[in-house]
C-alpha cells in the first residue's frame, strides 16, 4: 500500500497506538490498586507500617504501667491478633486486652481461654463492674500444649483471687490421653497460685465434614475435663450445657464462634459464676 503525504499522520497514529497497546505494563500510579503480587505486598507492608506508627504514638501517651502491658501484648498476641489490637486502639475502641488499672479494694480475676473467651470478656467486665478487676491472659490461649509453655507469662506477677479457665476447641485433635495429662498439669500449676479455680466446659462446635471437625470431639474432652476437675476439687461452669439449647440463634453457622448476643449470654454466665466464687 502506498501511503500518501496526507495519510501519513494517520498511519503514524495507528503505529503509535499499536506500540502503546503492546508495551510492557508499568507500575501502578500512587493511589491506584496494585497490579501484581509484589505491589500488593508492598502496599500491605506500607499500611502495616502506618498502623504501627500510629499505635506507637498512642503507646507513647500511656503511663509506664500501661506501656509495660502493651509490651507484653506485643510479645504474645502474634501475627493475627496483634494487628487487630493495634487497629482497635488507634481507632479508640475498647477490647478484651485493654489494660486494667486495679482498684485495690476489689478482688483480681483472670480469664484464660481461646477466642471464645475473648469474645465474652467485655461482657464479663460489665457484669462484674465495681465488683472485681477482670483481666484476661495476653493471648489467644490455644491448646493445652501452649498453656503449659505460657502459663507463667499469663499469670504475671500479681496475686489472683479467681481464675476462670478453659482449653478445648484447640485441643480437638489432641490425643485424649495427652489432653488428660496436659490439662491435669495446668490445673496443678494454677492451684499453686492460691486462687479459686473455675473450669469452663468447652462450648459446642458444629460438625463440618470439609474440615473433619466433629461435635463429638468436644463432648469427649469435656468428659475428661470433668473427671479431672472433680478429682482436684475445681468448680465447674458448664457453659456447654447452658448454651446448647440456644445454638440456632446464638452461634454462627458452621463456626465455633458466637454472635454478639451469644457472647453476652456467655458473659452473663461467666460473670455470675465468678461472682458466686468471690464470696
Amino acid at each position: 500500500m502506498i501511503i500518501t503525504r496526507t495519510a501519513l499522520p494517520l498511519a503514524l497514529l495507528v503505529l503509535l497506538f499499536s506500540l502503546n497497546t503492546f508495551a510492557a505494563p508499568t507500575a501502578s500510579l500512587p493511589g491506584t490498586e496494585p497490579t501484581n503480587a509484589a505491589e500488593a505486598a508492598a502496599k500491605k507492608e506500607a499500611e502495616a507500617a502506618e498502623l504501627d506508627g500510629k499505635y506507637q504514638a498512642w503507646v507513647g501517651t500511656l503511663t509506664p504501667e500501661h506501656q509495660a502491658w502493651e509490651k507484653v501484648l506485643q510479645e504474645n498476641l502474634g501475627g493475627f491478633y496483634l494487628p487487630i489490637h493495634k487497629k482497635e486502639k488507634v481507632d479508640g475502641k475498647v477490647n478484651a486486652w485493654d489494660y486494667v488499672a486495679d482498684d485495690p479494694a476489689l478482688p483480681r480475676v483472670l480469664i484464660i481461654g481461646d477466642s471464645v473467651s475473648r469474645g465474652y470478656t467485655l461482657a464479663v467486665r460489665k457484669v462484674l463492674e465495681g465488683k472485681a478487676n477482670v483481666h484476661r491472659a495476653p493471648a489467644n490461649c490455644g491448646p493445652t500444649k501452649m498453656g503449659l509453655e505460657k502459663l507463667d507469662v499469663w499469670l504475671g506477677q500479681g496475686k489472683w483471687d479467681v481464675i476462670h479457665f478453659n482449653f478445648g476447641i484447640h485441643d480437638r485433635a489432641t490425643p485424649l490421653e495427652d489432653y488428660r495429662e496436659r490439662l491435669g498439669k495446668i490445673v496443678d500449676r494454677l492451684s499453686g497460685t492460691g486462687a479459686k479455680l473455675i473450669w469452663a466446659t468447652t462450648t459446642p462446635i458444629p460438625d463440618v465434614s470439609e474440615t473433619k471437625q466433629t461435635s463429638a470431639s468436644i463432648v469427649e474432652r469435656n468428659a475428661i475435663a470433668a473427671e479431672i476437675m472433680k478429682g482436684k476439687g475445681v468448680a465447674i461452669n458448664d457453659l456447654f450445657a447452658a448454651i446448647t439449647p440456644h445454638l440456632a440463634t446464638l452461634q454462627n453457622p458452621k463456626d465455633v464462634h458466637f454472635n454478639p448476643a451469644g457472647y453476652d449470654f456467655l458473659g452473663e454466665k461467666v460473670g455470675s459464676a465468678i461472682e458466686a466464687n468471690l464470696k
